[in-house]
């Protein structure tokens, strides 16, 4: 038995003694620390260069187009008094639409025309030869748009020819 006692010592003392892992483990936390700090002091300049091009655009995901549809109207033709320097006024126009609707509006179109050229003979020369008034206009004839063909048919009325000559 003691010969058993000193061949389990002898054992002992032949294996490797178990280092700690402690080191190895706050080794990789610093240099992870430090690469990331790293890359924070070059990427805002304070190592190894300027700060980034405050002027490069941020590339943005345009979001998609709601589905639209656009009902072209017939050109007006509406007559100024004579005290006006121009004779005429030429008025396009398309209406911007929900696809769903634009069947409806568009044989609405004859009402809509009449509700236009009604309010455009209304309307004051003063108004007409205002280039800031063509807002006001343009909202004002799309709230006569609304109510002609109904509310949520129609977006927006599209001015595409506003000419006094």
């Amino acid at each position: 038995m003691a010969d058993d006692a000193t061949a389990d010592e002898d054992l002992l003392d032949d294996a490797p003694v178990k280092r700690s892992k402690l080191p190895l483990i706050i080794g990789v936390v610093l240099a992870l620390i430090g690469g990331g700090g790293g890359f924070m002091a070059v990427k805002s300049g304070l190592i190894g260069g300027s700060a980034p091009d405050e002027h490069v655009a941020a590339v943005e995901v345009a979001e998609e187009l709601p589905a639209l549809a656009f009902v072209p109207l017939e050109t007006l033709v509406i007559n100024l008094p004579e005290s006006a320097a121009a004779r005429h006024l030429l008025f396009t126009a398309q209406l911007e639409v929900n696809p769903e609707h634009s069947e409806e509006v568009a044989s609405l179109l004859p009402r809509v025309v009449d509700v236009l050229n009604g309010y455009l003979r209304a309307v004051k020369l003063s108004d007409l030869e205002d280039p800031t008034a063509l807002i006001r206009l343009r909202a004002q004839m799309l709230r006569r748009v609304q109510v002609v063909v109904g509310d949520g048919r129609v977006n927006d009325i599209l001015i595409m020819e506003f000419v006094l000559n």
